[in-house]
């Protein structure tokens, strides 16, 4: 089956160009359109897509405001997103992750990235570019007044294993890969850390993992 996505970003050229990359992929089909918050949020409440790619900034609702609507902590069934923005250090990153959304890329990560980031959410992991995964986190930890919950469980070596390689912006998929593990392990070690560390998905265990300076 397809991935059904929403694309909505406020500029004419950007929407289209991103339309016409996914359009090339026979797993991915666009549902929809929309050129700001507002439409965006719509759309998603209407058509139910797989994922939505949003821009972080939109008039009428900002990303962040968008993804908190349709994939917050009080959504009973929220929908995959992934933000895209311009500036790899945009303070609304940090805001649009912490409301629940996947991953996060910058408009020129290429093809190639955006549609793994897409298939990423699409099956419940998350995708943050990686050439701005280490200084973005350490960026935003370093600014938080706030001390690190601390786990309510030690974490076990694998789990720390686990949890560097989800803070360097891994998949599923590759951390399996390079521990040599099977894919429900490294499932089975995530849904641990998000319990131990009180956090509601992988994007929130990488801000954990920089901000107490794991990695």
């Amino acid at each position: 089956m397809s991935i059904r996505v929403v694309v909505a970003d406020d500029q004419d050229l950007v929407r289209a160009g991103l339309v016409l990359i996914l359009g090339a992929y026979p797993d991915i089909e666009v549902v929809g359109e929309a050129a700001d918050g507002i439409a965006a949020l719509d759309l998603a409440t209407r058509l139910l897509p797989d994922v939505l790619l949003a821009d972080i900034r939109m008039p009428g609702l900002d990303g962040v405001e968008v993804t908190r609507r349709v994939a917050g902590p009080d959504v009973a069934n929220p929908i995959a997103v992934v933000v895209i923005t311009t500036f790899d250090l945009d303070e609304y990153v940090l805001g649009a992750l912490r409301a629940g959304a996947r991953g996060f890329l910058l408009k020129d990560a290429g093809p190639e990235l955006l549609v793994q980031a897409i298939r990423a959410a699409a099956t419940g992991d998350a995708l943050i570019a990686p050439n701005v995964t280490r200084r973005l986190l350490q960026a935003f930890a370093d600014r938080s007044p706030q001390a690190p919950t601390q786990p309510v469980e030690p974490l076990t070596d694998r789990e720390e294993d686990v949890l560097a390689l989800v803070a360097r912006g891994r998949t599923n998929a590759e951390i399996a890969a390079e521990l040599f593990i099977g894919l429900s392990t490294v499932k089975s070690h995530i849904a641990s850390l998000m319990a131990k560390l009180g956090v509601r998905n992988r994007v929130e265990i990488a801000m954990w993992a920089h901000h107490t300076k794991r990695v």
